[in-house]
């Protein structure tokens, strides 16, 4: 995948890719120097895609998107549904000129059933994945698939699961996208996550254990830098904390008080030390 170096989910600044987002997400991006940046599209049919893309092409920043579905689109009740947010989705992803889709592309955030999915809830989302996949390979695009905590989906959980899926849907654009905040509550170590997933690795959030300011809560991030650099990894690392939610979003990801007294907090104090971290591993310049 092109997306590497460091890079930050845009969040941080808003949750809606409106223009004035947009411009004021790329604008900060280039002032911390970043190599690219991870835009929200839970809504793609109102993303202005020329106009992301003429900003993308100005500033020279890599770009990747990412989602969760809507419940009328969750591919483990109907595959066919999430086929078609996920081909619009691919669209205006490769419209805008990003290099790939992530997150929770098969399924919703709140997705639960309170059981392991059943094994024909895994053959609809390995059906979607794989149609979706195809479509993201026409367009010239890769697409990821993000695991998350127990309590925000039932499907994909652990490193380990990533690859399962990967490998059941067979297809060589599908990535395994991981996230330290979610690792932290469902894998057995920080690094078993990674190296259970290692092949498939091309994408990671870096977020604390709040979702706050990296480095100011209980994350191993030795052990994880440790074990990126054991398995080579060569991706993009991106910096996750969410200030800005609308309620809808708070209320999903269980964020409804502050985690961080501002973004500039975040960049100033959570980027160095995220950005140190990674160069002594040797995984950015």
């Amino acid at each position: 995948m092109t997306v590497t170096g460091f890079g930050v989910h845009t969040s941080l600044w808003s949750h809606e890719w409106t223009r004035e987002a947009a411009e004021k997400s790329v604008a900060e991006a280039t002032r911390f120097g970043l190599d690219f940046i991870e835009i929200p599209l839970l809504d793609p049919d109102a993303a202005d895609a020329p106009h992301t893309r003429a900003l993308l092409e100005r500033a020279g920043l890599t770009a990747i998107c990412s989602l969760g579905l809507p419940e009328g689109a969750w591919p483990s009740r109907d595959p066919e549904a999430g086929i078609a947010f996920l081909t619009n989705a691919i669209d205006v992803t490769a419209d805008m000129g990003c290099a790939a889709l992530a997150g929770v592309t098969y399924g919703g955030i709140g997705e639960r059933t309170g059981a392991p999915p059943t094994r024909a809830e895994w053959d609809n989302v390995a059906r979607c994945l794989e149609a979706a996949a195809a479509h993201a390979r026409s367009r010239g695009i890769e697409l990821g698939i993000e695991a998350v905590n127990r309590y925000e989906n039932h499907i994909l959980n652990r490193g380990v699961d990533l690859a399962r899926m990967i490998e059941t849907v067979g297809a060589d654009n599908l990535f395994a996208h991981l996230d330290t905040y979610h690792m932290n509550i469902e894998e057995k170590g920080l690094g078993n996550g990674i190296i259970a997933c290692a092949p498939h690795l091309k994408y990671i959030h870096l977020s604390e254990s709040d979702r706050g300011v990296p480095g100011a809560g209980t994350i191993g991030w030795n052990e994880v830098f440790a074990a990126l650099a054991a398995v080579g990894f060569k991706g993009g690392l991106a910096m996750e904390s969410f200030i800005n939610l609308p309620p809808q979003i708070g209320a999903a990801l269980s964020v409804w008080r502050p985690v961080a007294d501002s973004a500039e907090q975040v960049m100033e104090e959570g980027l160095p030390f995220l950005r140190n971290l990674s160069r002594q591993y040797g995984l950015i310049d």
